[in-house]
């Protein structure tokens, strides 16, 4: 008997870029809760600031945890895209130790914190060309940080990006290299309407090995600030489809409003908005199973 997938039952997560960048560990996730989000998702970009996370000492990390453990809302990932600067696959050594160093910090971090998995970006190289070579020395990265991960139980997640590894069914070509529950797929339908892949046919793909998956709307030629609902992203029948093939995973809904003087409203809507979605995308589902076992 195949797997029902609830959706009721599914936490859905804000992206940390989302929230107002000036405020306190304490206040952002006490904001994330407020706008009605079951957990937040930490971000290690490219800049300083963010970096910087990486090489804090003991007395920042223990801000956080506390943060966290004052019940306002947990912590469950991390987002690491700073190896677009940083990438495994560079042809550049000192740039590729940068980027392995990176990755490792990265999960030591995610271990401290206590987080599930961290999402990976599926690129071996971002500004330079990318080559044989780059996409063997970009798995040969992977591979040193998912034997760390794995070691620890943490999990890696490899996201479909809008360069090298742009659908699932490319980087379910990673997911069966490590052929381990330590190492799976996030989705991001965004992207993948981006790109130009059929969604639906995408997420079939990917069944059974998205750890998690990313909410954003995109248009031709344009990634990101897209409302949600003005794009080309068809979100329910992508829940169809995720009823379909039993996904039972964290939601994080992906937005870059932390500068937008509006940005607490913004987050608060989009939450209202995906639970829509996602309810419309079930009831598809469940007559059409009704229709189907009558």
């Amino acid at each position: 008997m195949a797997w029902i997938s609830n959706f009721d039952r599914i936490p859905v997560g804000i992206y940390e870029k989302a929230l107002p960048i000036d405020l306190s560990w304490s206040e952002r996730l006490n904001v994330a809760r407020q706008a009605g989000y079951d957990f937040l998702e930490i971000s290690i970009d490219e800049t300083e600031h963010r970096m910087q996370r990486l090489e804090e000492g003991a007395q920042e990390r223990q801000a956080l945890c506390a943060a966290v453990r004052e019940g306002l809302l947990p912590i469950q990932s991390l987002s690491l895209s700073s190896h677009r600067n940083f990438p495994l696959g560079s042809a550049n050594e000192a740039t590729r130790q940068k980027g392995l160093d990176i990755l490792k910090k990265a999960i030591d971090l995610s271990l401290e914190l206590g987080l599930r998995y961290v999402l990976l970006s599926g690129a071996d190289v971002y500004y330079e060309e990318s080559t044989p070579d780059s996409q063997a020395r970009f798995l040969e990265g992977l591979e040193a940080g998912f034997e760390l991960a794995s070691a620890a139980g943490l999990m890696l997640a490899l996201e479909n990006w809008d360069k090298g590894v742009d659908s699932l069914t490319k980087a379910m070509h990673f997911v069966e290299h490590f052929n381990s529950p330590w190492f799976q797929l996030y989705a991001d339908v965004g992207n993948l309407a981006y790109a130009g892949y059929d969604v639906i046919d995408e997420l079939e793909v990917g069944r059974g090995h998205i750890a998690a998956l990313h909410i954003k709307d995109t248009l031709p030629g344009q990634l990101r600030y897209v409302p949600l609902g003005e794009g080309i992203v068809p979100f329910e029948q992508a829940f169809t489809k995720l009823a379909q093939i039993g996904f039972q995973a964290p939601i994080v809904i992906e937005l870059w409003t932390e500068d937008d003087p509006q940005s607490i409203q913004i987050v608060t809507a989009a939450r209202q908005w995906l639970q829509e979605r996602m309810k419309a995308g079930w009831q598809v589902f469940s007559q059409a199973t009704h229709v189907i076992g009558a």
